[in-house]
């Protein structure tokens, strides 16, 4: 199977630059480009990919808000990873909640990039590579305090409060499963009903939601 990527990016450079990387892969093909983030949510509605490779500083509209756009289209929406220099994007929280899968150092290696994109393609993005988890427990742990509210979760059962909390930690499933002692396909069953109860697109949601309501990330 082959996955579609769009490339997006108002630096011509780096979209040649991971034009050049994923040309060099079998399973992988770019299927558009956009300079800014009204041409990046266009583009994605023409073309169709498998996941966005999404700047987040662009014209017109910033790569937040372009996330947003492409992820509002719901379940088969494509994924989007967000492209960070870390040290100076103060907005990768704020696309966690927009919906984005992942995120990648604009520096990172050739074969991270082929790997996130891989990894984000297939729904896993809490365990994708290790920028990724990291990326997301820095920012996610930043959130707003004022925010957190646990009684959100008052719909799930204790087990699922459990699968829940190790989602948030970035436990994939067989992680969770070996955790708990449960078999993956009863994890698999706890976590497609905890995504049900609390109207989660993904696990990234499933994380920022965790760190939103306490139920790990508090480190006082």
């Amino acid at each position: 199977m082959t996955l579609r990527v769009v490339l997006a990016d108002d630096q011509v450079l780096v979209r040649t630059g991971f034009r050049m990387i994923i040309d060099e892969t079998a399973d992988i093909v770019v299927v558009g480009e956009a300079e800014d983030g009204v041409a990046a949510v266009e583009v994605t509605a023409r073309t169709h990919p498998d996941v966005v490779l999404m700047d987040v500083r662009m014209p017109r509209i910033d790569g937040i808000e372009a996330t947003r756009r492409i992820r509002a289209a719901g379940p088969g929406a494509p994924k989007v990873i967000i492209l960070t220099t870390f040290d100076l994007d103060e907005y990768v929280f704020a696309g966690l909640k927009a919906g984005a899968g992942g995120f990648l150092l604009k520096d990172a290696l050739a074969a991270d990039l082929i790997t996130a994109i891989r990894v984000v393609a297939a729904g896993d993005a809490v365990t994708a590579p290790s920028v990724t988890r990291r990326l997301i427990e820095h920012f996610a742990d930043a959130a707003p305090t004022a925010e957190r509210d646990p009684s959100r979760l008052a719909a799930l059962t204790v087990r699922e409060r459990e699968v829940f909390t190790l989602i948030g930690q970035g436990l994939s499933n067989p992680e969770i499963a070996g955790r708990l002692g449960l078999s993956e396909g009863t994890v698999k069953t706890h976590v497609g009903r905890i995504f049900g109860k609390l109207g989660l697109r993904d696990r990234v949601q499933a994380v920022v939601l965790a760190y939103e309501c306490g139920v790990v990330g508090d480190r006082r």
